[in-house]
């Protein structure tokens, strides 16, 4: 009886060890063909079936790139039985050939381990027909939307923070009745003059004029502002204007004892690389920055070229002969991978004001 009872546990073991679910796709791939620009999305549709003996879980299907999207089957898929993954690409001003994946991992052995496998890979591809340029594309005005555009609404300066520069943007009225123009108030950007009245006449051009007061930043490093200057075009009223900015402390107007007293910045490191980190874990480095000169050594501005690497310091202002600790935290995401970064710190040393700190980590 004993030997009879092992016999059946050891079947019943086989069995359950034996029991997995196994996915089989019906195509891997889906070719749209040819496909218009201005036609809409299309979807492609990929059924698969549980060739397996236990239930199918799709755990992960995640799109290549931003612009394909997936639906998919949510619940389990019994032996024998079909699910779906439907993958949709949106074609608008992306003329040419295409060719995008979607990553698909599920519950079976493969994946759940310790070293999972690659994800399954399914494939839509086509060529997108270019359509005929818009009225505002012929007349060169791509940025924005609306009946009423600026023909170039992004600019970038190197600026001193004593310094302003001014901006002619290019505004065209495409629609049939009288625009409007009121830059919303900010305090570092204004408006200096404007080749037309209050509104702009149907089919007229006109030029605003903006000035970028960087003294009035108060900010230093590398800057993204966006202003708005407020329409009455029913399609797009509010209009923006998007600034990269680089402001730099101008040292120019230093006296004798402030050259002779200047702060001057050590580092303790200008690489540092956080090795192994597990994903969606965190891992914290810290950096001393010591201020070896006399006047106060003051912390600008800490900016990260990486989200996943944050930093901060414990005091900003460091007088003479003390230290501050600068920590950066990596938080990790979920895909294996290297991250890269550079740290830029800025300080109020005239000799050396932007310190550059690589940094690096490997995602497991």
């Amino acid at each position: 009886m004993k030997r009879i009872g092992l016999t059946m546990l050891m079947v019943v073991a086989c069995v359950i060890a034996f029991a997995q679910p196994k996915i089989q796709f019906d195509k891997t791939t889906h070719d749209f063909g040819k496909i218009r620009e201005e036609g809409g999305k299309v979807t492609g549709r990929f059924e698969f079936t549980n060739v397996g003996n236990s239930d199918l879980v799709l755990t992960n299907v995640r799109p290549g790139c931003g612009c394909t999207a997936a639906n998919y089957s949510h619940d389990p898929i019994a032996p024998g039985q079909k699910g779906f993954i439907e993958a949709t690409y949106n074609p608008y001003n992306r003329p040419g050939a295409f060719n995008k994946n979607i990553r698909v991992t599920t519950n079976e052995p493969q994946f759940t381990g310790e070293k999972p496998s690659s994800p399954h890979m399914i494939f839509i591809k086509g060529e997108v027909i270019k359509r005929p340029p818009t009225k505002f594309e012929q007349a060169g005005f791509t940025e924005g939307a609306g009946m009423s555009r600026i023909k170039q609404n992004n600019v970038m300066h190197t600026l001193k923070n004593t310094e302003s520069v001014k901006d002619t943007f290019k505004i065209h009225n495409f629609w049939n009745r009288p625009v409007s123009y009121e830059l919303v108030s900010n305090e570092y950007v204004s408006e200096v003059s404007r080749s037309f009245g209050k509104s702009l006449m149907p089919g007229e051009d006109g030029t605003l004029v903006l000035k970028y007061d960087a003294s009035k930043r108060n900010a230093f490093g590398q800057l993204k502002d966006i202003v708005y200057i407020e329409t009455n075009d029913s399609v797009e009223a509010k209009k923006a204007v998007y600034y990269a900015v680089n402001i730099k402390e101008d040292f120019s107007g230093l006296t004798k004892k402030q050259i002779k007293n200047k702060p001057i910045a050590l580092y303790s490191a200008t690489t540092y690389d956080f090795g192994k980190v597990q994903k969606n874990n965190q891992q914290k480095a810290t950096i001393t920055v010591t201020n070896k000169g006399k006047d106060p050594l003051i912390i600008r501005a800490l900016q990260s070229s990486n989200g996943m690497f944050k930093a901060s310091a414990d005091i900003l202002e460091i007088p003479g002969g003390r230290e501050a600790t600068v920590t950066v935290n990596f938080k990790a995401n979920t895909r294996t991978s290297t991250q890269k970064a550079t740290l830029e710190v800025i300080t109020n040393d005239p000799i050396n004001p932007v310190q550059v700190i690589n940094m690096q980590a490997q995602v497991l």
